[in-house]
């Protein structure tokens, strides 16, 4: 396992992330503490969770693991949690206001049975709250003690710069993290998000890094799935759908990964992993698992590195294909200058 900083922050964790989302709802308690185990025997320390993941039941799980195992163990755990979507049906239930945010956080280090968390996330961008007043809370939530850090979630590149650019005029703390969709399949953050990230020195958590199981080689062009995988038991699942995802671009990138994982002789979750895991600005790649042998897959691509050949033939395989402006060529070549005065 390879340990990098949260940002610019001096926080390391490992390069790969645990995340909870199945605890409590595809994984029952006895798998998901089995999972936290190996995860952190095989050098893990980044922990992540949500107060909605399960209804705040992950929180819980996690809670009663921290609890049950010696401080030798649970000590190098950078723990992570998340606030903003809704915790119950109220006008003021859901947010990133000062009211929702102080009991969304209260309430999870109650599940979590902490006194602070090292990373509290906003689990989305909301366009009724004043950033202003999310960015004093979380300021005050460091202050308090109650939180070490906080990051992003799911912003899009002109919010992230905002609330970089607003907490430095505010002479509050700044956010040291970003936790947006990444794979292969989903590369469009390049375009703005990315580059915000770097400019602001925000490190990267992606999630959903093998798409939603796509890429680990468990569906096929001719055979729509079935039985027991996420897209077998709901084929129309969000974004992972198999009518929206399925496209011919995301079959080219499938058997792109599936050459190179031939070749090297290992998973293809493992090139996909390894892939994302050393894209710029990215910390640490969320993990995913519904079972322990899934999560022993994953952990594999810890000490992976692919090969400049077969980066390439990865990027060209994944290539989004952008128009002309403003992310094409010609909109790049708009904002570039040539020092020679051309």
């Amino acid at each position: 396992m390879d340990y990098r900083t949260l940002g610019r922050s001096g926080c390391a964790v490992s390069n790969l992330c645990l995340g909870t989302m199945t605890f409590g709802a595809e994984t029952d308690e006895a798998g998901s503490h089995a999972q936290l185990d190996r995860f952190v025997e095989a050098g893990g320390t980044l922990v992540d969770t949500a107060d909605v993941y399960s209804g705040g039941v992950s929180e819980e799980i996690v809670g009663r693991w921290l609890a049950a195992r010696p401080a030798d163990v649970t000590e190098p755990v950078v723990l992570a949690t998340k606030g903003r979507f809704p915790t119950d049906g109220h006008p003021n239930g859901s947010g990133l206001t000062n009211r929702h945010l102080t009991r969304a956080l209260d309430a999870s280090l109650r599940r979590l049975g902490v006194e602070s968390v090292d990373l509290y996330q906003v689990h989305a961008f909301d366009p009724w709250t004043p950033l202003e007043e999310t960015l004093r809370t979380l300021d005050g939530f460091i202050r308090a003690g109650k939180i070490g850090y906080y990051g992003l979630s799911n912003f899009t590149g002109w919010q992230l710069t905002k609330a970089v650019q607003l907490a430095a005029a505010l002479n509050v703390a700044p956010p040291v993290t970003l936790q947006p969709q990444y794979s292969l399949i989903v590369r469009e953050i390049e375009w703005e998000i990315v580059p915000a990230a770097l400019d602001a020195g925000l490190g990267l958590l992606p999630w959903s890094p093998l798409g939603g199981g796509w890429l680990s080689g468990k569906y096929s062009r001719d055979q729509r799935p079935t039985g027991g995988t996420r897209l077998g038991e709901n084929p129309e699942r969000g974004m992972e759908a198999w009518e929206r995802r399925g496209t011919e671009r995301t079959w080219d990138v499938i058997d792109a990964v599936q050459q190179v994982a031939e070749q090297r002789g290992v998973s293809m979750a493992e090139v996909a992993l390894a892939w994302v895991t050393d894209r710029p600005s990215v910390t640490s790649t969320i993990l995913g698992a519904r079972t322990l042998e899934q999560l022993e897959t994953n952990l594999a691509a810890a000490d992976l590195h692919l090969g400049e050949d077969e980066v390439a033939l990865l990027d060209q395989a994944s290539d989004p294909h952008v128009g002309d402006y403003p992310y094409g060529e010609m909109g790049v070549q708009q904002r570039s200058r040539f020092l020679a005065g051309r």
